[in-house]
C-alpha cells in the first residue's frame, strides 16, 4: 500500500501517464484496488465500459462518467424499463461526452427506451443494433434522433422497411457507415431514397437483401463510396455491376460473394483500371477464375485481400496473383478446386511473393500436403491465420515445417485426420500467441496433445475439441489450466464426465460459450458445476445431455448472464421442468432451441412470455 508521502510524488498527470502504459483489464483492474486515488485516477480517465450484469449498471454509470463508448451487448435485462432508471437516477454526466453505444441484441428494447437513450446523447456518432430483430420501423425512427450519427449497424432488424430508412436517411444524413445486412424488407425505394439524403456515405452493406440491379445505379451516385459490401444479393447481375463500373470512383472494396448471376466477366470490366483497389471479395460467385481478371489482377499492386473460394484455378493463376499483387495480406482459396502444392509454393516463392501475408485461407483443398509447407513456414514469417480444414494431406511433419510462424493466432485444423499428438506438440511449443485452435474430428489426437497444448498456448481463447474421442477427464484437466479460454465446444465427447467438466468450470472463470451437445456422461454433477462456478457464461448447449428437472432449473436460475440456450432432447427432463428452467432464466434469455414436438406441449403462457421479453424460439 502506497504511503500518503510517496503519492504527493505523483501528480495526476503522471499517474494517468502509467495508467496508459496498462494494457490488459486485468492489469487496469489491479491499478483500481491499490488505493483510492488510484481508483479516482481510473474512472476519469475510462473511455469504454462493457456492462455485463444489470444490477451494476447504475453504479458502474457513476463512477465513469467520461465514457465514450457504451456496450450493452451482452448485458440481459436491457429493456424501455432499465433505461427509464439509467436516465432517471443519479447523474447524467456519463451521456454528455457519449460518442458509440452498443445494443446489439437487445430484443427487449422498444422504441420508447431507445428514444430517449438516443436523444440523452447528444454527442452519439455511432449505434450498433444488429440482431435486434424485433426492432421495426418505429424503433428506426427513434434512431433518427441521432442527427451527428456517421455509424449505424442495423444487421437483422427482421421489421425495418422503407419508411423506417427513410426516416433515418432524413434525419441522419451524415452517415458514412451504414450495414443493412438481413433487412429483408427493405427493397430499391429505400436504396434510392438513401442514395439522394446520404451522400457521405463511405460504407454500405446490403448483403442479402431483396434488391436488383436498379438499386445499384442509384449506389453508383454516391461518389464518396469505398467499401460496399452485396453478400447473396441473388437478383443482381452484370448490368447492376456495369452501372458501377460507371460510378464510385473511389471504390477500394467490392465484395460480390454468392451473387449467383455475376460473372467473372462483369467483375473484370468493373475492377480494370481502378488501380486504388484493395480488397476483392467474389468468393461462392462464378465456378473459373478467368484468364481476363487473372491478366486483370497484374495491375492491382495495392490490393490486399482477394477472397475467390470454391473456383476453379491453376498454378499459374496463383503465381501470377503472388508476383503481381506485392502487398497482399489476406488470400481466400477455401474449396478452390485445382490448388495444388506447386500452386501453393508459386504463390509464395521469390523474395518479394506475399511478404506481408498474414492469413490464408485453404479449407477443402485436399491436394495440398506437408511438401508445400516448407515454403510457407520459411517465406511468410508474419502469418496469423491459418485454415486448413478437411485438408486430409495435412500431417503432424506439415505442423513441424508450419512452426517458424511464431506469430500464429488462429490455426483451423477440422477434420484433419492424419494430425496426431506430435503435431499438437508442435503446436504447443512454437505458438505461444494462439488465440483459436478448431480440432474438430481430428480424432488421432487425445489427452497428451492436449497437454501440451495447455502447456504452450496460455493465450487460447476459443477451442473445438468436438467428436475427438481419444479425449478423457484427464484432457479436460488439462484444458482448465487455460484460464483465458472464453468458448469451448466439446460436443460428442462420449468419454467425459461431470468430474471432467466440473475442473473446467471451476478454473475457466472467463467462459462465455459452453456446447456439451450429446456428452452424454457429463448429467446431473457436471451441470451443477456450471451452475455455480461459470458465472461468465452466456450460452450453453444441453442438447442431447442427461440433466433433471431439479439441475436444469438450478442452472437456468444461477447463470445471470445466460443468454442463449439449446435443449433439444433434453433426455431426464420433463415438460414440467423445461418450463420451470425457462420461467427462471426469463427476461435474460433472448434465443432458446428446442425440439419441435414440444411446442404442442409447452404451455401458450410460457411461449407467450417468452416472446414478449424478446425471446426468439427455434424449433428443431
Amino acid at each position: 500500500m502506497f504511503s500518503e508521502s510517496v503519492l504527493r510524488l505523483l501528480t495526476e498527470d503522471l499517474l494517468v501517464r502509467v495508467l496508459e502504459k496498462l494494457g490488459s483489464d486485468a492489469d487496469r483492474k489491479s491499478w483500481r484496488l491499490v488505493c483510492k486515488e488510484f481508483l479516482r485516477i481510473e474512472s476519469l480517465t475510462r473511455r469504454k465500459v462493457r456492462i455485463l450484469r444489470i444490477e451494476f449498471l447504475l453504479g458502474l454509470l457513476q463512477t465513469y462518467c467520461n465514457i465514450e463508448t457504451l456496450d450493452l451487448s451482452v448485458c440481459p435485462r436491457i429493456d424501455d424499463g432499465a433505461v427509464s432508471v439509467m436516465l432517471s437516477h443519479g447523474s447524467l454526466n456519463w451521456t454528455k461526452g457519449l460518442r458509440r453505444l452498443v445494443l446489439c441484441r437487445a430484443t427487449g428494447l422498444g422504441y420508447r427506451g431507445l428514444g430517449q437513450l438516443i436523444r440523452a446523447c447528444p454527442l452519439l456518432e455511432a449505434v450498433d443494433v444488429s440482431h435486434c430483430w424485433v426492432f421495426g420501423d418505429r424503433e428506426a425512427a427513434a434512431l433518427s434522433y441521432a442527427t451527428r450519427l456517421k455509424e449505424l449497424k442495423m444487421d437483422k432488424c427482421l421489421g425495418v422497411t422503407d419508411v423506417g430508412l427513410a426516416s433515418i436517411a432524413v434525419g441522419c444524413s451524415n452517415l458514412k457507415s451504414l450495414s443493412l445486412k438481413w433487412c429483408f424488407e427493405i427493397s430499391n425505394l429505400g436504396i434510392d431514397l438513401l442514395c439522394k439524403k446520404c451522400l457521405d456515405l463511405e460504407i454500405l452493406d446490403i448483403s442479402y437483401l431483396k434488391l436488383t440491379s436498379e438499386s445499384l445505379k442509384s449506389i453508383a451516385s454516391l461518389s464518396k463510396l469505398e467499401m460496399l459490401v452485396m453478400v447473396g444479393c441473388s437478383f443482381v447481375d452484370d448490368v447492376g455491376l456495369r452501372f458501377l463500373e460507371k460510378g464510385c470512383p473511389h471504390l477500394k472494396a467490392i465484395d460480390v460473394s454468392r451473387c449467383d448471376f455475376v460473372s467473372s466477366s462483369a467483375l473484370t470490366s468493373l475492377v480494370s483500371g481502378r488501380s486504388s483497389l484493395l480488397q476483392i471479395d467474389a468468393r461462392y460467385c462464378f465456378l473459373e477464375l478467368s484468364f481476363p481478371l487473372v491478366e486483370c489482377l497484374k495491375n492491382l499492386q495495392n490490393l490486399t485481400v482477394i477472397r475467390i473460394d470454391a473456383v476453379q484455378v491453376s498454378d499459374l493463376a496463383l503465381q501470377i496473383i503472388g508476383t503481381s499483387c506485392k502487398s497482399l495480406l489476406e488470400i481466400g482459396l477455401s474449396k478452390c478446386i485445382g490448388v495444388t502444392n506447386m500452386g501453393i509454393m508459386q504463390l509464395v516463392s521469390g523474395c518479394e511473393s506475399c511478404p506481408h501475408l498474414i492469413c490464408l485461407m485453404l479449407e477443402s483443398c485436399d491436394m495440398v500436403t506437408e511438401k508445400s509447407f516448407y515454403d510457407l513456414g520459411s517465406r511468410c514469417l508474419l502469418l496469423e491465420e491459418l485454415d486448413l480444414t478437411e485438408c486430409s494431406g495435412i500431417n503432424d511433419r506439415a505442423l513441424k515445417y508450419l512452426s517458424r510462424c511464431s506469430g500464429l493466432l488462429t490455426l483451423k485444423l477440422g477434420l484433419c485426420t492424419n494430425i496426431s499428438d506430435v503435431g499438437l506438440a508442435y503446436i504447443g511449443c512454437n505458438f505461444p500467441k494462439l488465440a483459436e485452435i478448431d480440432l474438430y474430428r481430428c480424432v488421432c489426437i487425445g489427452d497428451d496433445g492436449l497437454a501440451a497444448l495447455a502447456s504452450g498456448c496460455k493465450e487460447l481463447i476459443k477451442l473445438n475439441v468436438s467428436y475427438c474421442n481419444r479425449i478423457t477427464d484427464r484432457g479436460m484437466e488439462y484444458i482448465s489450466y487455460l484460464g483465458e479460454l472464453s468458448e469451448l465446444e466439446m460436443r460428442g465427447l462420449v468419454n467425459i464426465t461431470g468430474m471432467g467438466i466440473s475442473k473446467v468450470a471451476v478454473n475457466c472463470r472467463r467462459l462465455a460459450d459452453l456446447d456439451l451437445k450429446h456428452c452424454e456422461k457429463i448429467g446431473d454433477p457436471g451441470c451443477w458445476a456450471i451452475a455455480f462456478y461459470a458465472h461468465n457464461l452466456r450460452q450453453i448447449n444441453l442438447s442431447y445431455c442427461a440433466v433433471s428437472d431439479v439441475v436444469l432449473y438450478l442452472l437456468m436460475g444461477k447463470l445471470k448472464r445466460l443468454q442463449e440456450v439449446k435443449l433439444v432432447n433434453v433426455s431426464e427432463a420433463t415438460v414440467r421442468g423445461l418450463e420451470l428452467g425457462l420461467r427462471a432464466s426469463c427476461g435474460r434469455i433472448k434465443k432458446v432451441k428446442l425440439q419441435t414436438s414440444l411446442s404442442l406441449l409447452l404451455s401458450s403462457e410460457i411461449l407467450d412470455m417468452l416472446h414478449l421479453r424478446g425471446c426468439k424460439i427455434r424449433w428443431d
